[in-house]
């Protein structure tokens, strides 16, 4: 069954400007549908069958997005917060008219792999803690990582609250002074990774998602940089929820 939209909906929901705006596009004749020019706002369309130009240029829908994002210290990952800035405000305009929302949190000062969506559904199977999605970190942390420390993560670890964690793969690149290592997890508890490597008397000095299920970070983003998901990575991402 086809559905149909308004044509105005569907042009300020693909990033064309406010109702307001895309209305007066609208009225200005320079909207083609099927080849008709059509200056009424409420006409409405099949947008995924219907043949879409503007301004002589054919234009596609798309009712989801996906961005893959690097993100930096110092913003947070909501949507909306009265003191710091939030990584929305990274997203140029043309992605924020989708409404798009951060799949998982990362703390204001972790770096690294984010996924922004405005896809509830694959949000939600993301973050299940039924679908057990692997989320992999960098991490730098104070003292020697040995074996043993590997064996007790492996085995599920209590933090501060109770809580005992799911069981975590550790790998050590480095063990030193300052160790480094890759940590997989399958939840994403609060400040999780750093409480889990205090409950071993640690302290976390550097935290960076690298992955989270199928989907690894693009080395070529510097912070504060996002791209759009390539199809093959939103089918991966899909089929692994």
């Amino acid at each position: 069954m086809k559905k149909m939209e308004r044509l105005d909906k569907i042009l300020s929901h693909m990033g064309y400007g406010s109702r307001k705006d895309v209305k007066k596009i609208i009225k200005d004749g320079r909207v083609e549908i099927n080849g008709e020019t059509i200056d009424k706002n409420e006409y409405k369309i099949d947008p995924y069958n219907d043949r879409i130009k503007l301004d002589g240029e054919e234009i596609f829908y798309r009712e989801y997005i996906y961005i893959m994002m690097n993100k930096p210290k110092g913003v947070v990952s909501s949507t909306d917060d009265p003191i710091n800035r939030t990584v929305l405000e990274l997203l140029e305009e043309e992605y924020l008219v989708f409404n798009p929302f951060p799949a998982g949190r990362l703390d204001k000062d972790t770096e690294g792999l984010l996924i922004l969506t405005n896809d509830g559904k694959l949000a939600h199977e993301l973050l299940s803690p039924k679908k057990g999605v692997d989320k992999t970190y960098y991490v730098e942390v104070e003292g020697y990582v040995e074996e043993e420390h590997m064996e007790k993560l492996d085995k599920g670890i209590i933090l501060d609250d109770g809580y005992k964690t799911l069981p975590a793969k550790l790998e050590i690149i480095e063990s030193n002074f300052i160790s480094k290592v890759k940590l997989t997890i399958k939840e994403g508890k609060f400040h999780q990774v750093k409480r889990m490597f205090q409950a071993l008397n640690m302290e976390v000095v550097y935290l960076k998602r690298i992955s989270m299920g199928p989907i690894k970070l693009d080395e070529r983003l510097r912070l504060g940089e996002y791209r759009e998901l390539m199809e093959e990575e939103i089918k991966l991402l899909k089929e692994k929820s």
